[in-house]
């Protein structure tokens, strides 16, 4: 993308119908989205410096099971960290490796460095960066990005689109269809507990077509139209923030295995449409 194609006017802005950012002036939401961009291209460089590296090193973050950090991580966080810092230093953050820095704005930015560092740590290109912006009402605009192929979905502000080897594209979830006809992902099989894994099998066993171990790259093959459903637990706000921007931006629904809000994390189901997001739901929280 061209610095020229990250701006919007006042013919394709669309403003969230709350909130602080509902009030930004469009310079301010154009400042917004370039500083976004300007994230994630150095996350791109500092990420790439590390993956597929030979000896590529990893410490472990819990006790209980390998939850890697690399360098790349933290390099990532940084580099990122460093430009809010100079470009929007009245803002908040909450990212992954570094925890929270407390802003005057209300507006919040919150980064995952590296989505999917077990993928990044084998070698995988499913792994990617997550950036986005929220206000008091939850995220208004998110970058997936995954720099190994190139490609970066944006969703917020009226943009929809992933640019990539391929062009600039539009993102548009996939029409409605039966359960019996979409297609699944997970980041792993054995989803939560057993009570989760119970639930979330009600809903694979019904599925045409069940993947897994995608990571952050699910929800964006969701908001460009290639599948139906992600069903997750555990995750944290950090995980689910710029997809939810993403996918909404593209018509698609992210909410809570409830149907509630789940920008803080925890049990998320998304969908490319209300048909699908209800026949999801409804297994989700059939009694056995």
């Amino acid at each position: 993308m061209t610095s020229d194609s990250l701006t919007l006017s006042d013919s394709t802005l669309r403003r969230p119908v709350s909130g602080l950012a509902a009030a930004l002036s469009l310079a301010e939401i154009n400042a917004l989205i370039g500083t976004a961009h300007a994230l994630a291209d150095a996350a791109r460089v500092a990420t790439l410096d590390y993956f597929r590296r030979p000896g590529l090193a990893a410490d472990n973050k819990e006790t209980a099971r390998f939850d890697p950090v690399t360098m790349g991580d933290r390099l990532s966080e940084q580099r990122m960290r460093e430009i809010l810092a100079d470009r929007r230093p009245q803002d908040a953050i909450l990212g992954e490796e570094f925890g929270t820095s407390t802003g005057t704005s209300g507006l919040t930015w919150v980064l995952d460095p590296i989505d999917g560092t077990r993928g990044f740590l084998t070698g995988s290109p499913t792994w990617g960066v997550l950036i986005s912006l929220r206000d008091e009402t939850g995220p208004v605009y998110g970058i997936i990005d995954q720099p190994h192929i190139g490609e970066r979905f944006e969703g917020g502000f009226g943009l929809s689109r992933v640019a990539g080897p391929h062009g600039t594209q539009p993102l548009a979830t996939r029409p409605e269809r039966s359960l019996e006809e979409a297609f699944l992902y997970s980041t792993f099989p054995e989803i939560g507990s057993e009570a989760e894994y119970a639930a979330f099998r009600r809903v694979s066993q019904k599925a045409k077509l069940v993947r897994y171990g995608m990571d952050c790259y699910a929800y964006a093959l969701l908001a460009a139209g290639q599948i139906d459903l992600v069903i997750e637990a555990g995750l944290q706000a950090y995980d689910i923030q710029a997809p939810m921007a993403v996918i909404r931006a593209a018509g698609g629904i992210v909410t809570s295995w409830d149907g509630g809000d789940c920008a803080q994390g925890g049990r998320v189901l998304a969908a490319a449409n209300p048909g699908i997001h209800a026949a999801a739901l409804e297994l989700l929280n059939a009694t056995a």
